[in-house]
């Protein structure tokens, strides 16, 4: 009887374990449709890169902004944002890994607007997203955001938020 047990175990665990390999859960979907300008404003924050790979294991490979758009997103302010709003402050947890760009899902916007985070002296363009949550429930950033502010992908930094 317990040998019959043993024996159902092993089988089950090789099976969900094959199952596992054969669908990555944390790749993209191969026919996942490249972002739009719609989505951001070219401005150098929100979607303007591509998807990941639909392989990507690695940070580096998720990561699929370009050095120019990076440079954008952390350059100074310009003149016309010195008038910022400030937003407020909230913790962050990493976001969705397979969405590219300068991103920021906050319960402090109600409609997609272009921002800047704040984080231990480092400042980054991003696209501010509605998160749907509630006052103080926390948001998601994206992983290139999280990178540029310096903060490890398990952190969960304190960060401001400014309205442009």
């Amino acid at each position: 009887m317990q040998k019959t047990l043993i024996l159902a175990f092993l089988a089950a665990t090789a099976i969900t374990a094959g199952c596992a390999r054969e669908t990555p859960v944390s790749a993209a979907a191969p026919d996942q449709p490249a972002a739009s300008e719609e989505q951001g404003t070219g401005t150098g924050a929100g979607t303007a890169s591509a998807p990941p790979p639909a392989r990507a294991t690695t940070v580096d490979e998720f990561d699929t902004t370009s050095a120019e758009e990076r440079a954008a997103a952390k350059a100074p302010p310009e003149p016309e944002e010195s008038g910022a709003s400030d937003l407020g402050t909230t913790i962050a947890s990493l976001g969705d890994p397979t969405e590219p760009g300068f991103w920021l899902e906050t319960p402090l916007v109600p409609e997609v607007r272009q921002g800047r985070i704040e984080y231990q002296g480092e400042s980054v363009k991003v696209e501010l997203r509605p998160s749907g949550g509630a006052s103080g429930s926390g948001s998601r950033i994206s992983l290139p955001a999280m990178r540029l502010i310096g903060a490890g992908l398990t952190d969960l930094p304190e960060i401001a938020v400014f309205g442009l």
